[in-house]
């Protein structure tokens, strides 16, 4: 990420108080970047505006991967490859490949939605984590302002923040 970044950080103890004011921040046209929270709050999503994922489409492509990888390895093995006449059966008899291929394609599956969360959410094992304020990892939830993405100035964004009923409203500059 760039560096020289200047955020307005709202600070909240309650969740519904952070509800409602991420609702009012953003009914008064102005963008947060981000918002911290030390669990999961039910409906922060829906008030943030974030769109339904799509990781489930990734998970059914690294599914059908996994089920193609494993049909065509077998057949080729069993048909091609290796041609082995076993208890009567034909060369290529799909019952036996079933096991084989239930277990690649959730593995594919369950790896590649690993993978494609990782990439996305831009985690990487060298990446040092910015860290807003270090109460979010106990009790305190916390609204990041990027003010280089909005238009309004930085007091008025303060003020619309502190109507809100934030415990306490910080500059953070990385």
């Amino acid at each position: 990420m760039e560096k020289n970044k200047n955020f307005i950080l709202g600070i909240y103890d309650d969740e519904d108080i952070l509800l409602s004011a991420i609702k009012k921040v953003r009914q008064s046209g102005v963008k947060i970047q981000e918002v911290y929270s030390p669990f999961p709050v039910h409906g922060i999503d829906e008030a943030l505006g974030y769109k339904r994922t799509r990781l489930p489409i990734a998970a059914f492509m690294f599914g059908m991967l996994g089920c193609t990888l494993a049909l065509t390895m077998q057949i080729w093995m069993s048909g091609a490859d290796w041609p082995m006449i076993i208890g009567g059966k034909d060369f290529v008899s799909l019952p036996p490949f079933v096991p084989v291929t239930f277990e690649l394609t959730v593995l594919l599956s369950a790896l590649g939605m690993v993978a494609t969360f990782m990439i996305v959410s831009d985690l990487k094992p060298y990446k040092k984590p910015r860290l807003m304020d270090i109460r979010i990892t106990d009790d305190k939830h916390v609204m990041a302002i990027d003010l280089a993405n909005n238009e309004l100035e930085k007091e008025d964004i303060k003020k619309i923040v502190k109507e809100t009923s934030a415990e306490e409203i910080n500059d953070k500059n990385f």
